[in-house]
């Protein structure tokens, strides 16, 4: 008995016979529960069960068991396989270990990808060079100095492209911007779209330029989406020398302020540059946004430069202050007033007619407003202003009024913006007064027009879960 467990064939027979099959059950519990854990080490413990540990089983058996001569071709072969095999492990093993988890912001997380496959063809040449010396005895040691001076011919070869590789490898790891961010590079000016090894692909609004990063990594450029809480769009505008400068500086102000891309919390600012030229900012929340704040803010200055006969670009004209587009505008609200020929006649000089761009405020809530204006043209949009934002109440057609509480002297509660290019008839508070104290029964037409839209706001606040009692009574 001793002298058979004495031979070495019978004990490593043994060995594998139960290591073996023990240890494949533990490895796959264990792959089981990384698996459902999600983990990443689930792929390096399945390498490991499923080539590694067959594959060293069988080297065993080969070279213990069989007792084969070192020098038998089976035996290198199972040797250089499990060799290889124990390399992807090792790689494996390292990726998960240093990439895997990597935290967001850390070095192991912007590394480049082409970084670690470099690295990785790296440590599998080296391991490759060990493996073959080891069990084929080969002289590895030519064929690396071979490659060394092969590599150097190259290198000095193609050292420009080489060159403009490495630094986009270099810009890749440093990370100076990311998907999405707007730059300001070598005259470009537009958002990230595609980040390689070659080049930056910017997108610019009219088309796609692409930047090669060897120009980035040997210029200065500009990331416009750092910092990415603020940004300031801006722009320069000119009027008439005729026009007073605090009043456009008021008017600019006052326009930049009620545009929709304006951050919240930041007031816009304007100044004088002289010869009736004028610098406005906005701050706005990434410069995603400034190209669309610009555009929207000077459309909006062409409707507000001519309520305010302010000449915008030298030019004050105003195409609806025609008498004959006025006589009509009364003409069409006539009926709802009960005016005669007289009474237009005689209102005309004081009212005006102004007209509205898409999405500008024609009339703010909580504030006594001392104008009534018709609509003649285009609808408004109605809104009731709350602490969870603007809910719709309705809308305002042409013959409907806003600003009705003028004849109340009450805050109006609903927000009224321009639905569409919106042409408004004003009339102001004396002209109102004028209209009542001449037919009474119009009073009676408006409170019953302000009690109508304020059961209606009353109605969109509670369908929104709002409570809000005071507006009831406002």
């Amino acid at each position: 008995m001793e002298e058979l467990f004495g031979s070495g064939w019978l004990v490593w027979a043994i060995v594998l016979a139960l290591g073996v099959p023990l240890l494949l059950v533990v490895l796959t519990e264990v792959l089981g529960w990384l698996t459902r854990r999600g983990s990443a080490a689930a792929k390096p413990v399945r390498l490991l069960r499923n080539w590694v540990v067959p594959v060293a089983a069988l080297f065993g058996l080969l070279v213990f068991a069989v007792q084969s001569p070192a020098d038998q071709v089976w035996a290198r072969v199972v040797a250089t396989v499990l060799g290889f095999l124990v390399i992807l492990l090792v790689l494996s093993a390292l990726n998960v270990a240093l990439f895997a988890n990597a935290k967001p912001g850390s070095w192991r997380e912007r590394i480049p990808s082409i970084f670690v496959d470099l690295g990785r063809l790296g440590l599998t040449v080296v391991g490759l060079a060990i493996l073959f010396s080891w069990v084929w005895n080969a002289d590895v040691g030519g064929l690396i100095a071979a490659l060394g001076v092969t590599s150097i011919v190259i290198g000095l070869a193609l050292q420009n492209a080489v060159g403009g590789i490495i630094s986009g490898l270099l810009l890749l790891f440093e990370q100076p911007f990311k998907l999405g961010d707007w730059l300001d590079a070598a005259g470009v000016r537009g958002r990230v779209v595609e980040v390689n090894w070659r080049a930056v692909h910017i997108d610019t609004g009219a088309g796609v330029q692409i930047v090669p990063n060897s120009s980035l990594a040997g210029a200065s450029f500009t990331n416009l989406s750092l910092p990415t809480e603020l940004h300031r769009a801006g722009t320069t505008v000119q009027f008439s020398t005729d026009d007073p400068p605090h009043e456009v500086i008021e008017l600019l102000i006052e326009v930049a302020g009620t545009l929709p891309m304006r951050m919240t919390g930041e007031a816009p600012s304007a100044r004088y540059l002289g010869a009736a030229k004028y610098e406005v900012d906005v701050p706005v929340q990434g410069p995603a946004t400034a190209d669309a704040a610009v555009s929207l803010l000077l459309a909006w200055l062409w409707y507000a430069a001519r309520r305010r006969g302010l000449s915008l670009d030298g030019d004050a004209s105003d195409p609806i202050a025609e008498p004959d587009r006025l006589d009509e505008a009364l003409a069409q609200v006539a009926p709802a007033f009960r005016l005669s020929a007289d009474d237009r006649a005689r209102l005309a000089p004081s009212c005006r007619l102004e007209r509205y761009g898409t999405g500008e405020i024609v009339q703010q809530p909580d504030r006594v407003p001392d104008v009534m204006r018709v609509v003649v043209d285009g609808r408004l949009r109605l809104a009731v202003v709350t602490d969870r934002g603007a809910i719709e109440s309705g809308l305002a057609d042409v013959g409907d009024s806003v600003g009705q509480t003028v004849l109340t002297r009450e805050p109006s509660f609903v927000r009224a913006t321009a639905a569409e290019v919106t042409t408004v008839l004003v009339m102001p508070l004396a002209v109102i007064d004028e209209i009542v104290h001449a037919n009474p029964a119009v009073a009676r037409d408006i409170g019953q027009a302000i009690e109508t839209r304020r059961r209606a706001a009353a109605d969109a606040v509670a369908s929104a879960g709002i409570v809000r009692g005071t507006l009831d009574r406002r």
